[in-house]
């Protein structure tokens, strides 16, 4: 069954060709059939090569299939292979998983837009892309899934074109995405031309016998695949991307946020953990910009307006927390914090959907308020999403992952101490914003007429809940609301009786984490602290955000600090006058294109060329006579003399 391995993404690609090519003459069931059930079938595929992969667990704990020689060039040879660890094992179940549920809610959240057989040829395009990137052999083929995932994200975001405010949203994505991905690629080059190979185990093997720790080439190594992960991770200082990335349908965001995309970069610094372990200074920088990114991204999700930006920074934050973990070497903890905020935040993302969809497709939370009472399935699958988001205890999906990740930070040493400190802070933060978001949306009276319409049925899809709406959103919903209330028996900590199940698979593909023990009144005491924190910034939410009663004033005039944090610290604005105006300014100087010139100054010699022979075909035929008989005398004199 392993040989089947290729199946699993292609499938989903196979779903693409049929949508692309004939997707316009199908009906809409058909075309929700081949988008969703390409997927649901990769899934089954998926958890039958997971089953017969934990149940008989290959030789070296791997198994690898080589379809074909990619390419052979003098002694680099990459084959086109897919290769099934534990690591990739977890990532084919998450992005199959969490894909086939946001791909049914979609048949019916996107069933009255435009564009819908388009939407799902990118949407399997974009989930046959991830599965190659997490089961690619070598860096070749991991590379090819990486720029798919990138196309189809300015694809996805971009959906709704006619606007160009989307539009702009997806230039930037990718521009900024780039700028990652042109990072990657040097590190390939430089894999390559040093090592002879792309192949991932190969390049562990060679590293770690020819380079020495904190060696030069380690660290420039190291240092160009974190510039790939932190574009594609959204992490500082190339963030700037993500917010605006909203701009795609709900279940784009989804996508993105929860099984694809932002999740590559964390991959990719896992997947290829020993080259970081040669370059301690890339790896320390890995968890410094992991713990900035927890406070900054959280602070800034604490003064937005747009539900689904409140989200988007929401991402970064828990991007920031993986980081982190593998900044101290807990290279298992930060995939497990990967599948639990897989399992949240994508129920987050459609929950948010449904709401948008009810109020007629309002963004503003202040235009909110009041959906608990008529949308109650929306609202408590909500809340399920924001305590595991919260990380309560005690078996809420976040709980176990995070609090994972901060007793692995204190272990780690001081520089851990600072981080655990940070992360503390970013776990009252995440309580405030998310709670805040509840108690504005769900909480309360109608403030507007839009949410008025709601409660009072008008509108187009006003309304609607999610079982309302179907069960294609509603089941979607109750499965991801089960996972997040289930998945910290994943890897429950030891202290409360579990059993770390999904990190000692995960050690078959990972190192181990080499922190010290830590005694049991000591874990304790961090537990009770972290939960301490997580639980204060729900009344602290409330007070704030619901008791005031210059919430709508604060909001319509925001203070300096607020806008500052609501502008994403300022990034946007900063890019903007380094990078942006002066390139404008530079375009508009070279308007007709410095290069354009040299080819514009040949095309005119020529044409001034063929003007001075033109006087030459006047027809008289003596002229030509004569000029063939110069002609051949000088050819001849020319061989005669050299």
């Amino acid at each position: 069954m392993l040989s089947w391995t290729w199946c699993i993404p292609a499938l989903p690609l196979a779903g693409f060709l049929l949508l692309a090519i004939f997707g316009g003459r199908f009906p809409k069931g058909a075309t929700a059939a081949v988008g969703a059930g390409s997927i649901g079938l990769s899934f089954v595929a998926a958890t039958a090569a997971s089953a017969i992969f934990m149940v008989s667990p290959p030789g070296g704990g791997s198994f690898t299939l080589v379809l074909w020689q990619w390419i052979t060039v003098g002694g680099f040879s990459p084959s086109l292979s897919f290769t099934l660890d534990a690591l990739s094992v977890v990532m084919i179940l998450v992005v199959t998983g969490v894909g086939f549920l946001i791909h049914l809610y979609s048949t019916r959240f996107m069933a009255d837009e435009e564009g819908y057989s388009r939407f799902f040829a990118y949407m399997n395009l974009f989930v046959g892309s991830m599965l190659i990137l997490v089961l690619a052999g070598n860096l070749l083929l991991l590379y090819l899934g990486w720029e798919g995932v990138g196309l189809c994200s300015f694809l996805l975001i971009g959906f709704w074109y006619k606007d160009p405010e989307n539009g702009r949203s997806a230039r930037k994505a990718f521009i900024v995405t780039r700028i990652g991905d042109v990072s990657l690629a040097v590190g390939l080059f430089l894999i390559a031309t040093t090592l002879g190979t792309l192949d991932i185990r190969e390049i562990a093997q060679k590293a770690t016998s020819q380079w020495q720790t904190g060696s030069t080439l380690a660290v420039a190594v190291a240092a160009l695949l974190l510039g790939g992960a932190v574009g594609k991770s959204a992490q500082l200082p190339l963030q700037t991307w993500l917010p605006d990335a909203m701009a795609g349908p709900s279940p784009v965001s989804a996508l993105i946020h929860a099984a694809t995309m932002v999740t590559a970069g964390v991959y990719l610094i896992a997947r290829t953990n020993a080259l970081f372990t040669l370059a301690p200074p890339v790896q320390l920088a890995v968890g410094i910009i992991g713990a900035a990114g927890v406070l900054v991204a959280g602070l800034s999700a604490l003064t937005q307006r747009n539900i689904k930006r409140v989200l988007a920074y929401s991402t970064m934050s828990q991007l920031g927390y993986m980081f982190l973990a593998l900044g101290i070497g807990a290279w298992s903890g930060a995939i497990f914090h990967l599948v639990t905020h897989a399992f949240f935040k994508s129920l987050l993302f459609l929950g948010a959907g449904v709401v948008i969809l009810a109020l007629n497709h309002e963004h503003d939370i202040y235009a909110m308020g009041g959906m608990a009472r008529k949308s109650p399935f929306t609202f408590w699958m909500f809340l399920i999403a924001a305590f595991a988001l919260t990380a309560l205890p005690p078996t809420t999906a976040g709980f176990a992952s995070k609090d994972l990740i901060l007793a692995l930070a204190w272990q780690s040493g001081s520089a851990g101490r600072v981080f655990w400190a940070l992360g503390l802070a970013g776990v009252f933060v995440t309580s405030v914003y998310i709670f805040r978001l509840v108690f504005i949306v769900f909480a309360g009276n109608p403030r507007t007429a839009v949410a008025e319409g709601a409660h009072g049925g008008g509108g187009h899809a006003a309304g609607r809940d999610g079982m309302q709406a179907g069960a294609a959103m509603g089941i979607p919903l109750a499965i991801l609301a089960a996972l997040c209330l289930a998945g910290g028996f994943l890897s429950l900590p030891h202290d409360l009786g579990g059993t770390p199940y999904l990190l000692n698979f995960l050690h078959t593909a990972l190192p181990a984490e080499t922190m010290p023990e830590t005694p049991l009144r000591t874990e304790w005491t961090l537990q009770l602290v972290s939960e301490a924190a997580s639980v204060l910034g729900i009344p602290v939410a409330w007070l704030v955000y619901r008791r005031s009663r210059r919430v709508a004033a604060v909001a319509a005039r925001p203070a300096a600090i607020v806008r500052f944090l609501q502008g994403g610290w300022g990034f946007d604005w900063l890019y903007d006058r380094l990078f942006v105006r002066p390139f404008v300014w530079l375009s508009r100087i070279n308007r007709r294109d410095v290069v354009d010139r040299i080819s514009d100054g040949v095309g005119g010699l020529f044409m001034l060329l063929s003007r001075a022979f033109r006087w030459t075909q006047n027809g008289r035929v003596r002229w030509y006579a004569a000029g063939l008989a110069a002609g051949a005398a000088l050819i001849v004199a020319a061989v005669v003399l050299l």
